[in-house]
């Protein structure tokens, strides 16, 4: 298997079908969370709805990058969103982040393992295939996050 497709298989295991690593993925995470769960606020850690934002952004952001090669994401800008006030907004949030996982998955899949060497926007940033692992390893540590706010707020 060529190391694009190992990578999308991975990518798609944390966000929307597998579960090796945590025995669950996103899609399945979240699909029992309504809306009032999802912006239960714990103490001063994030909601399950900023988390599924944050990670949305960066997955989004990625994609509009191998789409026009501009990276216009900034951390500032990465728990910035709009209230999450009823059920509709927060499938709206939930879709996009899946229907932003299959498209950035594809992406991973075209690329040839010369592509996945070259220099990701930056020097700085290494290469592409060093930032599609860091999106997954920051993808598993948000699903953690997420497990571990669900118990929190199981009463909603």
């Amino acid at each position: 298997m060529k190391t694009s497709s190992q990578l999308a298989e991975r990518f798609r295991e944390v966000l929307l079908d597998g579960k090796w690593i945590a025995n669950t993925n996103f899609k399945e995470s979240l699909s029992n969370i309504n809306w009032q769960q999802a912006t239960q606020k714990t103490g001063s850690l994030n909601t399950i709805a900023a988390l599924t934002f944050h990670v949305n952004y960066y997955i989004a952001g990625l994609c509009n990058f191998f789409e026009s090669g501009k990276l216009e994401i900034h951390d500032k800008y990465s728990f910035t969103f709009a209230p999450i006030n009823s059920a509709e907004a927060w499938d709206v949030l939930r879709e996009s982040l899946f229907e932003n996982s299959e498209k950035f998955a594809k992406f991973i899949e075209s690329f040839s393992d010369e592509k996945l060497n070259e220099i990701f926007a930056d020097e700085k940033y290494g290469t592409y295939q060093r930032n599609i692992e860091g999106m997954i390893e920051h993808c598993y540590y948000h699903l953690g996050q997420i497990s571990l706010l669900k118990k929190l707020t199981a009463d909603y």
